[in-house]
């Protein structure tokens, strides 16, 4: 008697599930639910903003039903390294990730949203927190969170100074950590290549991270360097990593350089000996090989004190611009990009445009009648810009041998934008458009490089897991319905180097906090989407 009643109990939710009416069934479709074990067959069903019932719900009826056969569906997917902290503020749909299934935009490498100082009264946010409150308020389609960047933290309390700071200002910063971690923040971001974040020292990096772990969060880093110098880039990683205590993630891991391709086999046993020494480090990627920067990236950072208009100033003076081009010269910073390797997307000035806008450095070289780096100086001046470009300097096979890395999750480095927004002109690297297809589609099915289900616990439950996020990242009944439903035989990206403006194909359905946002791939107009907070979160 007893079995039968524990088997009948057992019961209960599939009986209670087949009389249910749901707001959403999504029937047929073959479920990865992020976890990385092989797809089976069920229906979806969704109340609200949560996942209710995976199973069998034939006799179920729902407000929205949607047939999904012949359609993978997954959790929505998480972008690690997401810049769309500004263009959401303009077009809160999100687009162009959108289109490939992501759910969940990541800010905070090196800059984030706040803390930032108040310009005049009109000025709506200060704190990383005041600005979640605002994007929630402006609404979006996807959900979104950030780190708090170090630069920003750095900029707020000592601006471009080229200095160590005073036990006082480490104070201050340490407690401007403290605020966004409480206000939310999953961690600090840093973006240590750039100029002023490399003005900070491996100890000062150390004390805020320090600050972070002890609310839960993490450190992601764009490394000091990528080139010449990984290997200390990677053991300065690692001494945070330890003497913070803190779990760390290296931002788009990968090797610049030629000469330094040769590199990853080691690169990959330092990674994988430190994790086996206690240590807990994950990495993520692009899935390109070729980077996108501003052409400011090829300058010794001492020059870049004060931000881009002192450069400007600086760069004028006869004697400066000679110490700039010796440095270039002797390899500083890290043994320069071939001309050749590195296309100009464009300019603040149109005149420039017209001239130089999708050439390469060696090409516009010849037509501005100088060398390489005596053309690239005369351009940052007279733009006053960083001047956005693209780096050819990575080996595909690197990427790929990256890519299979099991502890790799996957991010964009860029915008989320629409092609038909009036303010997107001229170029951008197709990563804006194409990270996460590119992987579904080029790598996985095309290349076979790693299973679909794999691909889909990098996206999902593998980053929402490093961040420390509860009920997101998995299809399971009590997550929140962040849902994509996606053709596998048809994802692909479409935007090329050439003619980046091109949104990706094949995903069908997209919903966000069980809200449907993308229906037969187009936007529904509804914008569910909210702040994730991190672990040290307060009310």
């Amino acid at each position: 008697m007893k079995l039968l009643l524990t088997a009948f109990l057992l019961c209960l939710p599939f009986i209670h599930s087949e009389k249910k009416r749901f707001d959403v069934i999504l029937r047929h479709g073959l479920i990865y639910d992020g976890q990385g074990g092989k797809p089976y067959r069920a229906d979806v069903g969704i109340n609200a903003d949560t996942i209710a019932y995976l199973g069998d719900l034939k006799n179920a009826s729902a407000k929205n039903d949607i047939d999904v056969v012949g359609l993978a569906v997954a959790p929505g997917f998480i972008n690690m390294l997401s810049w769309a902290d500004g263009s959401l503020l303009q077009d809160g749909r999100s687009m162009s990730d959108l289109k490939q299934g992501v759910t969940l935009e990541v800010f905070g490498e090196g800059w984030s949203p706040g803390p930032r100082k108040k310009k005049n009264k009109d000025d709506t946010w200060e704190t990383l927190g005041e600005y979640f409150k605002y994007l929630e308020k402006k609404k979006t389609s996807t959900n979104f969170a950030s780190f708090v960047g170090a630069t920003s933290v750095r900029a707020y309390v000592m601006g471009y100074e080229n200095r160590k700071p005073s036990p006082s200002e480490i104070d201050d910063m340490k407690n401007l950590v403290k605020t966004a971690m409480i206000e939310g923040a999953m961690g600090v971001g840093s973006s240590l290549i750039y100029a002023p974040a490399d003005y900070a020292s491996t100890d000062e990096l150390i004390e805020l991270c320090k600050t972070a772990a002890s609310f839960g969060g993490m450190y992601i880093t764009h490394m000091r360097n990528e080139s010449d110098h990984i290997f200390a880039a990677l053991n300065e990683t690692f001494q945070i990593a330890q003497e913070a205590n803190i779990r760390t993630e290296i931002y788009h891991l990968k090797v610049n350089n030629q000469w330094n391709w040769n590199k990853v086999d080691r690169i990959i046993y330092k990674i994988d000996s430190a994790q086996k020494a206690g240590l807990k480090i994950t990495a993520n990627m692009y899935t390109y090989h070729a980077s996108g920067t501003g052409l400011t990236a090829r300058l010794p950072t001492w020059v870049q004190e004060g931000g881009i208009l002192e450069m400007c100033k600086r760069l004028t003076s006869p004697s400066v611009r000679k110490k700039v081009l010796t440095d270039l010269e002797q390899g500083i910073p890290s043994r320069n990009s071939d001309p050749k390797d590195v296309m100009v997307l464009g300019f603040r000035k149109d005149s420039l445009n017209k001239l130089y806008q999708s050439k390469r450095l060696s090409e516009i070289a010849s037509l501005h009648g100088k060398n390489a780096n005596e053309t690239m100086l005369d351009l940052i001046v007279a733009d006053r810009s960083s001047i956005p470009c693209i780096f050819f300097l990575m080996s595909e096979l690197n990427v790929k041998r990256m890519l299979q890395l099991p502890y790799v999750s996957i991010g964009s480095d860029a915008a989320s934008i629409a092609v038909a927004n009036p303010s997107v002109n001229g170029g951008t690297h197709p990563r804006t458009y194409g990270s996460f297809a590119r992987l579904l589609g080029k790598y996985v099915r095309d290349e076979k490089i790693m299973s679909l289900e794999e691909a889909i616990r990098r996206l999902t439950s593998l980053p929402a897991s490093n961040l420390k996020i509860s009920r997101r990242g998995l299809l399971r009944p009590g997550y929140y319905a962040d849902v994509v439903a996606f053709d596998p035989t048809k994802i692909n990206d479409l935007a090329t180097f050439e003619r980046p403006h091109q949104y990706a194909v094949g995903v069908a359905h997209v919903f966000v906090n069980g809200m449907p946002v993308l229906k037969n791939g187009m936007h529904t107009g509804a914008m569910p989407g909210r702040c994730v907070r991190g672990p040290g979160y307060k009310k």
